[in-house]
């Protein structure tokens, strides 16, 4: 239902910065793909998540591997494109890891040129503009995130804007130590760094996101809270979080919206903003996860405002672009 705040809200110019794109194939596309490909899946929604993050990146793989062509890369772009607009941010980072989709798993290139063709046509067609963040997998090996950082800076692609690290570090354990070379030469060779740390790890694995890997965003990063010291370090850097309510609560790190620490990191002077992580597969959208926590926390349209701000500024989107939507913030 559409109501005058979640209009409000709809209309508020922000970025979203933690969004996957594996986790926003819509699930009548992942069955097109699945018709096309011969595979049969099933009754039922078989993109519902029942257990922990492991069976959620287990899913990721099937639905990716559903994908064969580069039209069906461009074709996924541009509706990514067009559900930014829906969910009104006016640009996005989106997190892209090659191992889920098999057929460009060895193909890095292929995966990005299929997708930047779908959102450069986007953006011709007045859509917002997408940057890509390149993830590694956490289970990768240091020859893996050294080649893959090779690759990405002999393709030399606008379209992408950063070095990510995802997956499920209970399972793979701290691999700070094995990514800090290929981390910071993605950084000398002017890729941004984002990663995702503090989510089913602690606040240890948040200080060495930023002091081995030289992030410049933490996607989540929520359990900071835990230790005042990498909040106060958090503060310092001015290094942004880009937090998924829904997405933490899914996963089981907090039974409620109103147990969760992002408005505690907000008024302890850590930047954050608000992101869906997976929205198809978590059916919620960015108007909702705002709104949600204007509910639990009682924010106030002042208060949107500074979320919606640091989402532009912890965005990797270009300079005009940035200085377009904070103009345009300023002016709501």
């Amino acid at each position: 239902m559409v109501t005058e705040m979640s209009e409000r809200i709809r209309q508020l110019p922000k970025a979203e910065v933690h969004i996957h794109l594996e986790g926003s194939i819509p699930p009548a596309t992942a069955r097109q793909w699945a018709a096309e490909a011969g595979v049969d899946l099933g009754h039922g929604n078989p993109f519902v998540v029942t257990g922990g993050l492991s069976e959620f990146l287990q899913l990721l793989d099937r639905i990716c591997s559903l994908a064969r062509t580069p039209e069906q890369l461009a074709d996924l772009a541009y509706g990514f494109s067009r559900h930014v607009v829906d969910s009104g941010a006016h640009y996005a980072d989106v997190i892209v890891n090659p191992t889920h989709w098999g057929a460009w798993r060895h193909d890095v290139p292929g995966l990005v040129t299929g997708l930047d063709a779908g959102f450069g046509r986007a953006e011709s067609d007045g859509l917002p503009p997408v940057g890509v963040c390149v993830s590694l997998l956490r289970s990768q090996t240091a020859s893996e995130a050294s080649d893959l950082v090779d690759t990405l800076i002999e393709l030399g692609s606008p379209r992408v804007v950063a070095l990510s690290v995802d997956g499920n570090e209970v399972a793979s354990g701290s691999t700070y130590e094995r990514f800090a070379d290929a981390f910071q030469r993605a950084g000398a060779a002017g890729l941004r760094r984002t990663v995702h740390a503090g989510e089913s790890s602690g606040a240890e694995a948040v200080r060495k996101a930023v002091e081995l890997l030289g992030a410049d965003r933490i996607d989540h990063g929520v359990r900071a809270i835990e230790d005042e010291a990498v909040v106060a370090l958090l503060v310092e850097r001015g290094i942004p979080l880009a937090v998924c309510p829904s997405s933490n609560l899914t996963l089981g790190l907090y039974r409620t919206l109103a147990e969760h620490p992002i408005d505690a990191l907000r008024r302890r002077g850590v930047a954050v903003c608000v992101n869906t992580d997976d929205p198809a597969l978590l059916e919620i959208d960015l108007v909702g996860e705002y709104q949600r926590c204007v509910e639990a926390f009682g924010w106030s349209d002042d208060d949107l405002r500074d979320v919606a701000r640091v989402s532009i500024d912890a965005s990797f989107a270009p300079d005009d672009v940035k200085r377009t939507l904070v103009t345009s913030l300023e002016r709501s």
